[in-house]
């Protein structure tokens, strides 16, 4: 796993290796993450973007985003294993002064105390129904921009909840992808 484009051009990032099952960690791959962006590049919406990389894992979404002009990424978490991963990851690229780790369930995130987000990254555990409580406690704890940009990750496509618009729905195998817009494409 590797960052694909950008700033950090090639970079290696920590190694799941047999990562912890009971986390659910499953990077999304690089020939995914290589399409995922080049769509988000299309829409305009990584440049100096404030990201939420919600579920984030080893952070290999956020990071992508900030290695391709985005300002800041939050990371949550709340898994023992991405915590360390993601922190070995972030000081691989010395980008700890625009990051910030929040370990905590995605599903109880505290009320933001930043301004909020303009992208977002949801990748939770495929088929177990947490992104749409995750999404929804975002919203409700003040995280999301007015105008707020949704990757959601799933093993299937996911029907946009009430008040956001589908701008674009890929899948690569068993992954699917559906970008959400709080305002109309």
């Amino acid at each position: 796993m590797r960052i694909i484009a950008g700033q950090f051009r090639s970079v290696a990032l920590a190694s799941v290796g047999k990562g912890d099952a009971a986390a659910h960690l499953r990077p999304t791959t690089d020939r995914v993450r290589e399409s995922l962006f080049n769509v988000l590049s299309h829409h305009d919406v990584i440049d100096g973007a404030r990201v939420l990389d919600l579920f984030a894992g080893t952070g290999a979404l956020g990071l992508e985003a900030l290695s391709r002009g985005a300002a800041h990424v939050s990371f949550v978490d709340d898994g023992r294993v991405a915590g360390r991963l993601l922190r070995e990851n972030i000081r691989k690229l010395r980008v700890e002064d625009l990051t910030q780790i929040h370990r905590c369930d995605v599903r109880q995130l505290p009320e933001c105390k930043s301004a909020p987000f303009d992208l977002v990254f949801l990748d939770p555990p495929y088929g177990k129904g947490l992104g749409a409580a995750a999404l929804a406690r975002a919203e409700a704890g003040n995280w999301l921009s007015p105008d707020a940009f949704v990757v959601w990750e799933e093993a299937s496509a996911m029907p946009p909840p009430a008040g956001y618009t589908e701008v674009d729905h890929r899948r690569y195998g068993d992954t699917h992808i559906t970008l959400l817009s709080k305002t109309a494409p």
